[in-house]
């Protein structure tokens, strides 16, 4: 799947829930009641129907369709679509209730998000967890962010398999009793195996390759800091243009996934976070990001080698299509001659594919992942991505499983890998990077599968023949 321009590369529905979280904030349909109109008895009935379906969560956030609406009440007096910021609103209006519906999800139905009555706002549960009513409600939802925070315990999901497995959720999923889940479908132990970044990695920590000593960079948006897979790793926290920005999704995958205590590549190396607007600075193109990297270039320089950033994680991959791309070239040429590796998603520097782990089968084995989008048109690089557990934005101690991992999955993980080689050899030239994951891959039916385990065995080769020489 391929990322819109605008965005981090990770899906459609990123940069919609990006995009709508922050348009939607300023929908304010504090309509007035309808001049010239006066409470009949059938709009007193409205109203009611309304309000006793509210109460009873029939009239539900993100659950009630605009078809559901007009069963309830009859046919609207009015019916519109407004656009509000890159985000189009559907408006039914009735005497003196007006409601709106949006997409959750790309390509999602519309469901409810507001509902005015007598020109106040209606508790519809917007600020609550979100109860699925009934099976169909499984339907209405976006595959980004599935049913996190939510609660199914109303449902017999027996039947619900394969809905179940297009669905992520959070440890703050509220599920029905295992007598209501499909047989063997076990979310807790899903989420726990999910953490396990595969591919023998867990075998290389054991070994004491974890990536200690070695600073990874990473530029991405606005992080919460406090999770524990991370919080004890960053030792730097840069802000840059996002002043009052809210904590976004992105940031906690990313730094989970390079450095996480148990779902990192590499736990034991160091965090230089960079908190980016990348909404804003898209229309920007390379200038912004050129200037963060050339920046950690000369911050370098004040550093012992010790201290000194060797890894950039940037999940961005339009630098290529942009106008002033030279910009960005010669930046990371620039790091590369002062040995700092830059990992990105874009295309035209790693050519790679994203990774399915097939759910309760051994991670370690690369037979056990599929290719996620069926791309693999020519020969990349194939990393870990999807059925995989990071940590949340939302709490210290939470944790997403993500059905569909992305292009943005795919960097944190190389770059942890490139700071376990650092540990093996600092002496390590950032140009040999692409071409020995490739070579020390895998081969099987998904594509080339990277191999941590002939990666690191092929660095400490080179550079035992290379001491053994000098």
């Amino acid at each position: 799947m391929n990322s819109p321009k605008g965005t981090f590369h990770f899906s459609a529905s990123f940069s919609w829930s990006v995009s709508v979280a922050l348009a939607l904030q300023g929908i304010a349909i504090y309509a007035q009641p309808t001049p010239g109109t006066s409470p009949t008895d059938d709009n007193t009935k409205v109203i009611e129907k309304v309000r006793s379906a509210a109460r009873e969560g029939e009239l539900a956030f993100r659950l009630t369709s605009p078809e559901e609406l007009k069963a309830l009440l009859g046919t609207p007096k009015k019916e519109h679509t407004q656009k509000d910021g890159n985000s189009n609103v559907l408006l039914i209006e009735y005497p003196n209730v007006q409601a709106a519906f949006v997409r959750f999800g790309e390509n999602g139905p519309n469901a409810l998000f507001q509902i005015i009555v007598e020109g106040r706002p209606l508790d519809i549960g917007r600020d609550k967890p979100i109860i699925l009513r009934r099976l169909t409600d499984l339907a209405k939802l976006d595959t980004f962010f599935g049913v996190a925070g939510m609660s199914l315990v109303k449902l017999d999901l027996t039947e619900q398999n394969q809905r179940l497995s297009e669905l992520p959720y959070d440890n703050r999923t509220q599920w029905p009793s295992a007598d209501k889940l499909p047989k063997g479908f076990n979310p807790a132990a899903l989420l726990e195996d999910g953490k396990n970044p595969g591919l023998g990695v867990r075998k290389l920590h054991e070994q004491g390759n974890d990536g200690r000593g070695i600073h990874i960079a990473i530029i991405d948006q606005p992080l919460f800091r406090e999770h524990r897979e991370y919080k004890d790793r960053i030792v730097e926290y840069t802000e840059i243009e996002v002043e009052g920005a809210p904590l976004e999704v992105h940031g906690p995958p990313v730094a989970s996934i390079a450095v996480g205590k148990t779902c990192g590549t590499a736990p034991g190396a160091s965090v230089h976070y960079y908190a980016v607007p990348t909404w804003k600075w898209w229309n920007e193109h390379c200038k912004p990001y050129a200037a963060t990297l050339e920046r950690i270039v000369e911050r370098n320089k004040a550093f012992s080698a010790a201290e000194k950033v060797r890894v950039v994680s940037l999940s961005l991959g339009a630098m290529s299509e942009w106008p002033d791309h030279e910009l960005w070239a010669k930046a990371v040429q620039h790091a590369a001659d002062e040995g700092i590796l830059v990992v990105t998603c874009d295309q035209a520097d790693y050519k790679i594919d994203t990774l399915k782990r097939k759910p309760g089968l051994d991670a370690d084995s690369p037979t056990n992942y599929i290719n996620q989008f069926g791309f693999n048109l020519e020969p990349r690089l194939c990393v870990p991505a999807g059925n995989r557990t990071t940590a949340s934005r939302t709490g210290a101690d939470d944790y997403f499983f993500w059905r569909q991992g992305g292009m943005s999955w795919t960097v944190p993980y190389l770059a942890g890998l490139a700071a376990m080689a650092f540990q093996l050899d600092p002496a390590l030239k950032p140009q040999t990077f692409p071409d020995l994951w490739m070579k020390t891959a895998t081969k099987t039916s998904a594509g080339l599968v990277v191999n941590p385990t002939a990666f690191l065995d092929a660095v400490a080769k080179a550079k035992f023949a290379r001491e053994g020489c000098s």
